[in-house]
């Protein structure tokens, strides 16, 4: 029989008794919650997650980061389906409204950059702030932002912790390791770093997955920005990279927001041009 994933008074008093810490905690408002799910429900869903077919995971590699993600919950199972309803249900964000004190939140049922992400040995992600605005919705801007870890047996010496670092760049200020079954929130703002920057050690058959989602809110005319990479300051010469890498990413969400295309389309045309390029070698 299913198990409801969220114990729903227990999280509501857990909330309530985090939300002052929340909004006071640096380097920007966040909290850690282990044993976030039921978890028999949790390994529910990690299974789930592991049986899921290679060939429909999406490539994110360059620079700046590699990993893949899954953004298609009709493939996934039940138990990750039914996890996904309650933690866009209205239910969910009344109750991040409480530990954010933002008001009028909403989901995004497309899963625009979130969604089930995957990264295994090398696996990255530079330190960062997250787009602001919604490249399909213009006055949606992003709030709020949901990881839960399904990590089983993680350890600490693979890597992979999420780092959060200060608003001016000058220092990590916080590491947190992505155990199984922990969630993290935090407020997005415009200088809200964070990253796992040091690819991983962990063997080539493990994996760090988490479930990534984002919370929004209708503004008039919010301001608008591009995931902004930046270097750490023992980057060294791979600022000039990231920085470079930046920059294409900034034409790249243009182009989202102009035509409408989705991150699956683009990867499509890539993935075409590739083939075309790789067959051309190939005729003498």
């Amino acid at each position: 029989m299913s198990v409801a994933p969220i114990h729903w008074d227990e999280l509501e008093r857990r909330i309530d008794d985090s939300a002052d810490r929340y909004r006071s905690a640096a380097p920007f408002p966040f909290v850690v919650f282990d044993d976030f799910l039921d978890q028999q429900a949790c390994q529910a869903s990690l299974e789930e997650f592991r049986a899921l077919d290679d060939q429909r995971w999406q490539g994110f590699i360059h620079i700046n980061e590699r990993k893949f993600s899954h953004t298609d919950p009709t493939e996934w199972g039940p138990e990750l389906q039914r996890l996904l309803a309650d933690l866009n249900s209205p239910k969910f964000l009344e109750l991040l409204t409480k530990l954010t004190g933002i008001e009028g939140l909403k989901a995004d049922p497309a899963l625009e950059g979130g969604g089930l992400h995957r990264s295994g040995q090398g696996g990255f992600l530079n330190v960062h702030a997250d787009y602001t605005v919604h490249p399909h919705h213009q006055h949606w801007a992003r709030r709020v932002n949901l990881l839960l870890y399904m990590n089983q047996d993680w350890h600490l010496d693979y890597g992979g912790d999420l780092e959060l670092w200060a608003r001016d760049m000058s220092k990590c200020q916080e590491k947190i390791a992505p155990l199984f079954n922990r969630a993290v929130i935090f407020s997005t703002e415009s200088d809200s770093f964070h990253g796992h920057p040091i690819p991983m050690t962990c063997p080539s058959d493990i994996y760090r997955r988490s479930l990534a989602l984002y919370y929004f809110t209708e503004e008039e005319k919010p301001i608008v920005h591009s995931t902004n990479y930046q270097a750490r300051p023992e980057d060294g010469w791979k600022k000039i990279l990231i920085s470079a890498d930046r920059r294409a990413l900034q034409a790249y969400d243009w182009l989202k927001r102009k035509t409408g295309i989705s991150d699956d389309r683009i990867h499509k045309i890539f993935g075409s041009i590739d083939r075309l390029r790789s067959r051309s070698k190939k005729t003498p």
